[in-house]
């Protein structure tokens, strides 16, 4: 069972079958397949390193759930000025299941 990183959102993951990964949100529907392109490195018995991609890997996916994450709380305060704001954030993300990785 091979691993690969894949990036995507500005980010970098490290993914192998089966996994279940947490990713900024991307459309789709609970049950549809989804593909990684942007494919940095492949690992396995020999591993392959892209500069900075590997032309043809993929890694094919499923969306399992769109959801929000928990609530940050967001304080600023100013000390000795009488200044405070408190704002709450809920990030949206997308769960999906990796389903293969292809070199």
């Amino acid at each position: 069972m091979a691993n690969a990183v894949i990036r995507t959102g500005g980010k970098q993951y490290q993914v192998k079958e089966g996994d279940f990964v947490r990713i900024e949100k991307l459309a789709g529907e609970p049950g549809s397949k989804i593909t990684f392109d942007e494919v940095l490195m492949v690992g396995g018995d020999q591993p392959k390193f892209g500069s900075p991609l590997i032309s043809g890997a993929k890694v094919e996916a499923e969306i399992v759930s769109q959801d929000r994450g928990d609530k940050l709380i967001v304080f600023k305060f100013r000390r000795r000025k009488r200044f405070r704001k408190k704002a709450g954030h809920r990030q949206y993300y997308t769960q999906v299941k990796i389903t293969g990785v292809k070199a």
